[in-house]
């Protein structure tokens, strides 16, 4: 029997976010750096800098799942309060971390001040998260990793976060791209294909212009059985031809 793939959320913290300042990318980011690990990203919660309602989506996700994913709010400024609600999630003290201490006393010397001080507090029981760009280190307690908001920052984060996680298969992609006809005119015959294949996933993305011979859809289709994935495409590009529909397949995105 097949092992399950572990599952993850991530939780997006910060309300530069939900104003629109900042546009956030480390959704993206991380979605792409599980799928390569074949771990299934289920969902994403994105939150303002309310320590109630970061305890609360973070108990939800951590629960529900095998890992979590935290970006923003580890800086040190008053709003920067991840960490506080991360220790209350836990029911963990919040104590300063002598290794995170140390590597922040290298980084500013003189210039280490109490704001600055503040990111060295790490729940208790929690392990650092290397930061190569800024030194000043994320953490992780239980399945929860707590990473920067800063999407440079973060990125570099995911190389010492990596060899903590648990692997699956990886998720394999084909994409049929059909010209010249919108989704409507496939959607029987993908949903026919998705029928006979259920261990499969089928997506449908539209694109182009809204005029004929502009528009398209690429179809996708996702498994873990990649000879079961190009059996599938094979067959869809069958039922496509004849029905008289245009369609090549291209390079998954």
């Amino acid at each position: 029997m097949t092992e399950s793939p572990p599952t993850a959320a991530v939780l997006i913290i910060g309300d530069e976010v939900l104003s629109g300042r900042t546009q956030d990318t480390n959704l993206n980011t991380i979605a792409r750096f599980l799928a390569a690990l074949g771990i299934e990203l289920l969902e994403a919660r994105t939150i303002g800098d309310r320590k109630e309602q970061i305890v609360e989506s973070l108990n939800a996700l951590r629960a529900g799942h095998d890992y979590v994913f935290t970006t923003g709010g580890i800086g040190p400024t008053h709003d920067d309060i991840t960490a506080d609600a991360v220790a209350t999630a836990f029911g963990a003290a919040l104590p300063e971390h002598p290794e995170a201490l140390a590597i922040l006393e290298r980084r500013y010397g003189a210039e280490f001040n109490a704001p600055r001080r503040r990111m060295a507090r790490i729940p208790e029981g929690g392990t650092l998260i290397a930061n190569p760009v800024t030194d000043a280190p994320g953490f992780q307690i239980g399945n929860v990793f707590v990473m920067a908001g800063v999407p440079k920052i973060m990125t570099a984060m995911l190389e010492d976060v990596a060899p903590r996680l648990r692997r699956g298969a990886v998720v394999h992609a084909r994409t049929v791209r059909v010209s010249g006809v919108g989704e409507g005119a496939v959607a029987d015959i993908l949903t026919a294909a998705a029928r006979a294949n259920r261990d499969l996933s089928f997506g449908s993305y539209p694109f182009g212009a809204g005029t004929v011979g502009e528009i398209g859809t690429n179809l996708v289709v996702r498994g873990r059985d990649l000879e079961a994935v190009d059996e599938a495409v094979v067959a869809l590009l069958a039922e496509l031809e004849m029905a008289g529909i245009e369609a090549v397949t291209v390079q998954a995105p």
